[in-house]
């Protein structure tokens, strides 16, 4: 029996990788580096499956929120970025054989009619409970229910 299919919202700051970046990739696809939270980091590794649902939310700028829809595109592998000296997410504590990091392919999938601020999901009251809304919440990586993803969406114009 093939895998429930999950949902999944991902965090970046635009003027680092925005949505419009992930689009204009090669096949709207890139890997998704430098998480450096153990949780986060164990949702990409553990629980995260091809085909899984995104929302791509827009962190650290003015409006925040989630800027388009994209899709799990790989299964976990060993994030390279944590071995580079010359990477920003260098990790001099992790070695080949004891990998600490992990990254998934993240591929867009469809860009919003219109984006969905942090003032919008916080003003939905079906979204209360949303992980990503909950305070003290910084994760880059957090899981979303099926009923959240469809509210979402819908705030978006799909």
């Amino acid at each position: 029996m093939a895998p429930k299919k999950r949902y999944w919202l991902i965090k970046s700051e635009p003027d680092v990788f925005s949505f419009d970046d992930l689009w204009k990739a090669k096949k709207r696809t890139t890997l998704w580096d430098g998480v450096r939270n153990y949780q986060a980091r164990n949702f990409l590794r553990d629980e995260m499956q091809v085909g899984d649902g995104i929302l791509y939310y827009h962190s650290n700028c003015d409006p925040p929120g989630v800027a388009g829809i994209a899709e799990v595109a790989s299964a976990s592998y060993v994030d390279p970025t944590q071995f580079d000296p010359g990477d920003a997410h260098f990790d001099p504590k992790s070695k080949p054989e004891n990998p600490r990091w992990f990254v998934v392919d993240v591929r867009a999938v469809e860009r919003l009619p219109q984006f969905v601020s942090l003032d919008a999901l916080r003003g939905r009251a079906s979204l209360a409970g949303m992980r990503t809304l909950q305070r003290g919440n910084r994760l880059s990586v957090t899981p979303v229910t099926a009923a959240e993803w469809r509210a979402v969406r819908s705030l978006g114009g799909l």
